[in-house]
């Protein structure tokens, strides 16, 4: 025991490996996929670099993480260039990153995209069924031993402790995973036959790397969601966290705490509405008994005893009867009166007395006519003589009747002036009495001679 050498301490050997990494192999550029991408709050990013055979821790520091233009994200190839070194406390061999460049779209990534697009166009995503609310019987696929199963039961128990949940316990990662989820699903819905109440199944799991998450990206399970007969609801990993699963289930959840929300109602949020809907309940049907011992207390008033109601009732009959009574009296009065009226007017109109004022008025117009005939007859004479006598002043035959006479010539016209005819001309002389054929035979001047009295002259 004395010749043992001395041991070297864990720290220490952990120390000398690191000098011989960073000191050997120095500075170098390694091509992968990016994977676990990790961004706590000291700023610091840490992720593993992996291709299809090895995985390479590596931490990219604060100092340098904010010059990387590449968006880092799960599934992205980068190159990283960065030296070789040992974390001391946990021996964890790792690559302290330097710079990061992108280096094309990861293989998973892209299978994930290629067979997303073909199941896409198969219509294995277009489910959408809804889901009871809340379930009778909920059938939850996860490990048993994962937090996603223990995040549910929290939610469903604070939120809806009536529900009745089932655990079928399946490995969520690795290569036994989709094989086992297959044939719980298969299993359930057979089942499901037997159980009616069996009406819903969750299938789960938390956060992890997009290796971790790979088994419900798997072509298999996504067929076996798309013919479930039971309406499925998948939440796999986080928010940020997309799988296959995701899209052939009927509906989908960020996380399992919001899948267990969503399956069943909040009993605080249904006890306030419950008791809101009792105190409106009690409200309406306290306005709705007022409002009826109203109408009670009204209709009380309008109620009257029948016997007041046949005395009010007589009380208006006799009224109605003397109002009858003195009506019809005063008709026949009126009747009477209109009675005695037509028949003086009939009296007075009677044919016989016409006739004989009729006689009367004839006579009296007889004897006007007699005595007024001789008046008027005498009366016309003496207008007649006066407008003869008037008429005979200014008669130019009455001038003629002094010896004057009227030249006319042949076409009848009055001879005025001796210019007016030519010698041998023919004129016509009209006489008080007769006529005298002339004719001319000299003109000469006749201004001394006077002139006749009438202006035919």
């Amino acid at each position: 025991m004395d010749d043992t050498p001395d041991a070297l301490s864990v720290s220490e050997v952990n120390r000398r490996a690191r000098r011989t990494l960073e000191q050997g192999v120095g500075e170098l550029w390694v091509e992968g996929e990016l994977s676990g991408v990790s961004r706590p709050t000291s700023g610091h990013l840490y992720f593993t670099l992996k291709d299809d055979q090895a995985q390479l821790r590596c931490a990219l520091f604060r100092t340098r993480a904010r010059f990387v233009a590449a968006p880092m994200r799960d599934g992205d190839r980068v190159r990283v260039r960065g030296r070789l070194s040992i974390f001391e406390p946990r021996g964890d061999y790792q690559l302290i990153a330097e710079a990061v460049q992108a280096a094309g779209v990861g293989d998973l990534l892209a299978a994930f995209e290629a067979l997303k697009a073909r199941l896409a166009a198969e219509g294995v995503f277009a489910n959408a069924r809804p889901l009871p609310h809340p379930p009778r019987h909920l059938l939850v696929l996860t490990s048993p031993t994962g937090a996603a199963i223990r995040d549910v039961l929290a939610v469903l128990a604070a939120r809806w402790p009536l529900a009745r949940v089932t655990l079928i316990p399946v490995p969520v990662q690795g290569r036994e995973a989709a094989p086992a989820m297959i044939s719980a699903l298969g299993l359930l819905n057979r089942q499901a036959a037997l159980d009616p109440a069996r009406d819903a199944i969750l299938i789960t799991r938390g956060g992890g790397s997009l290796e971790d998450l790979w088994a419900f990206n798997d072509e298999h399970l996504a067929r076996a969601l798309f013919h479930s007969r039971l309406p499925v609801m998948s939440a796999v990993g986080h928010e940020v966290d997309v799988t296959l699963a995701d899209f052939a289930a009927d509906a989908r959840a960020p996380t399992p705490s919001a899948a267990a929300e969503q399956l069943v109602p909040d009993q605080r949020a249904l006890a306030q509405r419950l008791a809101t809907l009792e105190t409106r309940l009690a409200n309406a049907v306290r306005s709705r008994q007022e409002r009826e011992g109203q109408r009670l207390d009204h209709l009380q008033a309008r109620l009257r005893h029948p016997g007041e109601v046949l005395a009010r009732r007589r009380d208006t009959l006799a009224l109605l009867q003397a109002r009858l009574h003195r009506a019809l009296a005063a008709c026949l009065e009126g009747e009477r009166r209109r009675q005695r009226h037509l028949a003086t007017r009939l009296s007075a109109q009677a044919p016989a007395r016409r006739l004989a004022e009729s006689r009367e008025r004839l006579s009296r117009s007889a004897a006007r006519l007699h005595a007024a005939m001789p008046r008027s007859l005498a009366a016309q004479r003496q207008r007649l003589a006066a407008l003869a006598r008037e008429l005979q002043a200014v008669s130019p035959l009455a001038v003629l009747g002094r010896g004057y006479a009227i030249l006319e010539d042949e076409r009848g016209q009055v001879v005025r002036r001796a210019g007016d005819t030519a010698p041998g001309q023919t004129l016509t002389a009209r006489l008080g009495e007769g006529r005298l054929e002339l004719e001319v035979r000299k003109q000469g001047a006749c201004d001394n001679l006077p002139r006749p009295e009438s202006p035919s002259a």
